[in-house]
């Protein structure tokens, strides 16, 4: 997008006003470009659909809105439909909306210009850039509007640290970039033109939903007329955009969530271990398939648990000359017996993914056939299919071959055909991999069998209809392939490029081939955050580093302590050298033996965390909250949140609402400072360092947190607050084989819950002054691998309350509360829940009922906490009136 060509029709006419009392339609006005600036009359809309978001659209017959958006639009729902008002001024004529959240004003005088108030506030929370607002360019448009400066910008899917997007230009597009540096690459994988400010004011996104590529300049641009500002630019067609107004980032993710879908929800085993490595199916000797079992059982001889394992391309790899590799082939040598080879993961507990990529090398063996049923793109030029340089082997190797074209029958089909084939061998999921369609020629163009082709439209060009399209549709065709063998389990599609629309199909996702480095250790972090604001729910990295060096024993130990902390835990690499850029090094728990119990210590704390985790995978699901967030999420009005080290979201988040987690980014280093951001409730009682020395730290302050790589990474727990805890091995939540592998009958039932609970301590609860203090958390369950419709009728709530009396502090009254749906109910239940107090605290627990509910003092469990078995009351009461927020009651 380096040509620029932008005119901005000046003068409009209102031609269209929808307004009042009428359901179901949006309040909106249409505007019509009259002047002959530009060639053909360009259309402006703007609509309230919802009280928080609002559609702008700018088109023409030559510039038509999206043809194949990223959303569709959103159903219109309005609680407060007051009728649109119009103030006449020497400016021209402005009309104003106002909704149950905000005020929009659109006045005309020469560009639209659009304004978004908070209801109530006198300054604009959002306005367009004056003058030049809305401009034709060329081929696609220009959007301008004003940039706050010192504040914060986020989104954008996955890009490069820090967090804050401000001051920075990103291209909108989707590459390869393997081996990445994580502060200065862009652009990456994703395809997400989600952008979002925020400030302790309030907060507004701004969503485009085209799959054109586009550039993202948030105040980089400066010029002396206009100043600072910021302009999406996108390289096709018209503009169609959502604004979303909110009072903080959780208001704008979740009505972002509600024009794009929420998060998928992946398999509870998803969130184990997962063990990969390029070289694994890569051997001839051992074979591949030897070398993987291998590996698991080498796994349990170290006693690690592990719960997945990713199949790299190696096992597509021809057996003859040239050995490329050749998707949906297996080879025969590395694998004589495919089956059995899944039969023998899933004998051990571990499930499959396997790595797919959409393009087919010239020398696949149905290359020939695919290019004659037209399942790849054409090249306009030559008549004939597209041809381009595709990875082909080891390291830097390439081949001629072709992209499949996922609009074309032949293309989806038949990749859909394989990924059912791939299922019925014993592959649990699929790995999209290498799916950012880095197509070299906007030209090419797309069969459009699949996809809904609006009225009259002729243009065929992947680059009006953007190359990011088929990553959405490759997913779509794994994910329903998935479903097809298996209906009652939920697909499982690992994606490596994303637009909003793959995460329709993909629950999961990753940061892509990432270097092993301190300095990416770190700047993996910011990633991560934008990737969860953006709904990239079950997002994590390469632990270790998929590319250059190994890591030393003290940074593989880091790395893995701040993984496991992370809604995906993963260890996968290449590791290619000058000497060998076929096969690689790979990255094992074990490689550095003084290293290996601390990192077994650490892999089993993961499992015990999966309760917990999963829990935030089913908030997420139902209500679009990321369970990775930056450490200002519910914090806004903590001033020291939107300094510019916590902007930078490179060193410490949140986990959930309960554990707030920062990493150790240097050799040799042993503490760190954290900053523990203060609530505006009354009733904030600090934290607790839940790793030694065990000490209270206040809010609102930084701590230096004392952090060797032998013992752990800081996690600070909030006062008041709790986390579920399960076994330190994978297990299962059924005692027959319904939705379980039936080859795994040795795996452990998830039997036993603990409850680690983090009340003030009691010297603090006397200086608060009140005489009962009770502390309230939630979270859900369900089996783990139930498609998303019958989650709902499966999914379980578990309440759980404590007090601590002034009056009598050696005592600690609790209550846990089961609500069921009837469907299904924890096995854990019959068993009770042990509360487990933090390391120091020597309280009783007593019921907090009258009723006789049963408790046990267990006495310590190896940590040195103090651990009580307290009865649950179980109950199929409306769960919604036992849904409680965490923290003091």
């Amino acid at each position: 997008m380096l040509h620029q060509h932008e005119q901005v029709p000046r003068q409009y006419e209102l031609v269209g006003e929808e307004s009042g009392d009428v359901p179901d339609v949006p309040l909106s006005i249409t505007l019509m470009s009259t002047d002959s600036i530009v060639s053909g009359s360009f259309v402006f809309q703007f609509e309230a659909i919802r009280d928080d978001i609002f559609r702008v659209s700018f088109t023409s017959n030559s510039h038509p809105v999206p043809p194949y958006p990223s959303a569709r639009r959103p159903d219109t729902k309005l609680r407060n439909r007051l009728p649109i008002e119009t103030v006449t001024d020497s400016q021209g004529t402005t009309k104003i909306m106002r909704t149950g959240v905000a005020t929009a004003s659109i006045e005309w005088s020469h560009a639209p210009v659009v304004r978004l108030y908070h209801r109530g506030a006198k300054e604009p929370i959002y306005q367009d850039l004056a003058f030049r607002s809305y401009a034709v360019d060329g081929t696609g448009i220009a959007h301008y509007s004003s940039y706050k400066q010192d504040s914060l910008y986020v989104g954008l899917g996955e890009k490069a640290a820090p967090m804050n997007l401000s001051g920075r230009g990103f291209i909108i597009a989707a590459s390869d970039t393997f081996g990445y540096d994580s502060y200065r690459t862009d652009p990456m994988y994703k395809h997400i033109p989600l952008l979002i400010n925020a400030t302790r004011d309030g907060c507004v996104g701004i969503f485009s939903t085209s799959h054109s590529r586009a550039t993202w300049s948030v105040g980089s641009e400066i010029d002396g007329l206009w100043g600072k500002f910021k302009v999406y630019r996108q390289a096709y067609g018209g503009l169609e955009q959502y604004l979303i107004v909110g009072k903080t980032l959780k208001d704008v993710v979740y009505s972002y969530g509600q024009i794009v879908g929420f998060p998928l929800l992946v398999p509870r085993y998803m969130l184990g271990y997962i063990g990969g490595g390029m070289k694994y199916s890569m051997q001839d000797i051992p074979r591949a398939a030897d070398s993987i079992v291998g590996f698991i059982d080498k796994c349990r001889e170290n006693d690690i648990p592990i719960s997945a394992f990713q199949m790299s391309s190696g096992y597509t790899v021809a057996e003859t000359e040239p050995k490329t590799r050749n998707v949906f082939t297996w080879n025969r040598h590395r694998f004589p017996d495919p089956m059995n080879f899944t039969r023998q993961c899933h004998q051990r507990g571990v499930r499959l993914l396997a790595n797919i990529k959409p393009y087919v090398l010239s020398s696949h063996p149905e290359y020939d056939r695919l290019a004659n049923a037209g399942a790849f793109f054409k090249d306009p030029v030559s008549g004939s299919h597209a041809v381009a340089r595709l990875w082909s082997a080891g390291g830097g190797e390439s081949g001629e071959g072709s992209h499949i074209d996922f609009s074309s029958k032949a293309g989806f089909g038949w990749w859909y055909q394989n990924c059912r084939a791939l299922k019925q061998i014993g592959i649990d999921a699929m790995w999209n991999d290498n799916n950012e369609f880095t197509i070299p020629n906007d030209d090419w163009e797309c069969a459009l069998e699949t996809v809904q082709v609006p009225a009259g439209e002729k243009r065929r060009d992947i680059g009006y209809w953007g190359r990011a399209m088929h990553t959405e549709l490759m997913g779509k065709s794994s994910h329903d392939a998935c479903l097809h063998e298996v209906p009652n389990e939920r697909p499982l599609v690992l994606t490596r490029s994303a637009t909003p629309g793959t995460m329709r199909y993909a629950s999961c996702s990753w940061g892509g081939d990432n270097v092993t480095s301190w300095e990416g250790m770190r700047g993996g972090n910011a990633l991560a955050l934008n990737a969860g604001i953006s709904l990239l729910q079950c997002y994590g990295h390469d632990i270790g580093g998929f590319e250059g060096p190994q890591p030393t024993a003290e940074h593989l130990v880091r790395w893995i302590q701040l993984g496991v902390h992370s809604p995906r835990f993963a260890i996968n690499c290449y590791k290619t050298s000058p000497d060998d850029n076929l096969i690689g090094e790979v990255i094992e728990p074990w490689m550095h033996p003084n290293a290996t119990p601390i990192i077994r210590t650490a892999i089993k704390r993961r499992y015990k965390l999966i309760p917990y985790i999963y829990a935030l995978s089913l908030k997420s699901y139902l209500d679009a909250v990321p369970p990775q967030r930056w450490t200002g999420w519910g914090f806004e009005a903590d001033p020291v949140v939107w300094s510019k080290d916590i902007m930078a979201g490179d060193t410490q988040y949140w986990l959930g609402d309960t554990l707030l987690v920062s990493g150790v980014y240097e050799p040799g280093k042993t503490s760190v400072d954290v900053y523990l951001p203060k609530s505006d409730n009354d009733s904030d009682f600090g934290y607790l360092n839940t790793n030694a020395p065990f000490q209270h730290l206040i809010s609102g302050k930084w701590h230096n947190i004392v952090s060797t790589w032998e013992t752990s990474i800081p996690v600070l727990a909030r006062c008041g607050f709790a986390i579920p805890i399960g076994k330190s091995q994978p297990t299962k939540c059924y005692k027959d084989s319904r939705n379980e592998k039936a080859e795994d009958p040795g795996m452990a039932m998830d039997d036993w819950r603990g409850v680690e609970i983090f009340p003030p301590p009691a010297s603090l609860l006397a200086q608060d002054g009140r005489s009962t203090i009770s502390f309230k958390y939630s979270w859900l369950e369900d089996d783990g691998i139930s498609t998303d419709e019958k989650t709902l009728a499966c999914l379980c709530h578990i309440n759980i309350e404590y007090v601590a009396w002034l009056d009598n502090v050696g005592v600690i009254g609790a209550r846990i509360v089961v609500v069921t749906s009837g469907d299904w109910e924890p096995l854990w239940v019959e068993n009770g829940v042990d509360i487990i107090l933090p390391v120091g605290d020597m309280r009783e627990i007593v019921p907090l009922t009258s009723e006789e509910w049963s408790v046990t003092n267990r006495g310590h469990d190896v940590e040195g906490r103090a651990v009580w078995n307290l009865d649950v009351e179980l109950t199929s009461e409306n769960a919604d009136s036992m849904l409680v927020d965490g923290g003091p009651g």
